[in-house]
């Protein structure tokens, strides 16, 4: 596969700084039923590294003494860690939100029958990416015959409670097929409100907007096609400042499956690690505040940047 990483790592990118942290972005490991073309982390079925019980333990000490108010899991498909639903279990025990980056047709697989019914019990956020309202588009970006077991799999979570404006809160998540922005969120969650409810009788809570990154596997797509340098000059050029009070990182810090620490899940795939340049992990937070330290940027942060903005919220403008 091709890496991007030395077309990135020199930037005129603004210099930014930590504030508070609020919320830990967990990757419970690349193992995950589908193999996305978009995917930044080149998940997929034969990945095999996955958190340990001992680091998640680290991790609910973190949530403990930090008072970390989110916990964001990724993948992979993060359900297929073992040991996934003992942490949804203590977080919840202690308060703290959970948010669910489910990509749907994991409600489908054997063994994972009850888990819809785990999510809401443990009243889950769930945020899953549907990439589009179109069959067509999303078997083409996530293979063939996902888009159907999505569509069963939101239509589940309805029947539980989910997205129908009680406690039970679903978002969905649009990247687009190609190499260009997505379009303004408000008016596309209007027309996936539009075209779920008439052809599915689907509801949900949100629609996020978020933009490729050019790593891993999309920005491998981009070299081989020849899209690199355009798609970098798009984002460049889209560049808007006021959206750099609004990112993630200031507020998020990225751990990987081995408990190591990043400034966003996009470093994290790009092995750049928090300042100061040595191995930080879970163990460091339980000791060290990083209010005020440097963000490690690079030219992949104009993607956050670009247009109305993309954080793993949606849209920042």
């Amino acid at each position: 596969m091709l890496q991007t990483i030395h077309l990135l790592e020199h930037t005129d990118f603004p210099a930014i700084r930590r504030q508070r942290l609020d919320t830990l972005q967990v990757n419970l490991g690349y193992l995950c039923n589908q193999s996305c073309v978009h995917c930044h982390v080149n998940a997929g079925p034969t990945r095999t590294e996955l958190m340990s019980r001992e680091t998640i333990d680290v991790l609910i000490e973190v949530l403990k003494q930090r008072q970390v108010t989110t916990l964001d899991l990724t993948g992979g498909a993060p359900e297929m860690n073992p040991e996934f639903r003992y942490l949804v279990r203590q977080a919840r025990a202690l308060g703290v939100e959970v948010i669910d980056r489910c990509n749907l047709s994991i409600l489908l697989e054997p063994g994972y029958e009850d888990l819809a019914e785990f999510l809401a019990e443990q009243r889950v956020t769930i945020t899953a990416s549907l990439p589009c309202y179109s069959q067509e588009n999303v078997d083409a970006q996530r293979g063939k015959g996902v888009f159907d077991k999505s569509i069963v799999a939101l239509q589940q979570l309805n029947k539980l409670g989910y997205g129908t404006g009680g406690e039970l809160t679903l978002n969905l998540v649009y990247n687009p097929v190609g190499a260009h922005l997505p379009p303004p969120q408000p008016e596309l969650k209007a027309e996936y409100s539009k075209r779920l409810m008439q052809q599915f009788n689907i509801v949900f809570d949100d629609l996020y907007t978020i933009t490729n990154m050019p790593i891993s596997r999309f920005g491998s797509v981009l070299l081989s096609k020849g899209q690199f340098e355009p798609y970098m000059q798009l984002l460049r050029d889209s560049y808007s400042p006021a959206n750099l009070d609004a990112v993630m990182c200031r507020q998020l810090v990225s751990v990987d499956w081995q408990g190591n620490l990043y400034d966003c899940d996009f470093n994290q795939m790009l092995e750049l690690q928090l300042l100061p340049e040595n191995t930080r992990n879970l163990h460091d937070l339980l000791q060290e505040d990083l209010v005020g330290e440097p963000i490690v940027v690079g030219e992949h942060c104009y993607g956050c940047t670009a247009g109305q903005g993309s954080s793993c919220g949606g849209a920042l403008a």
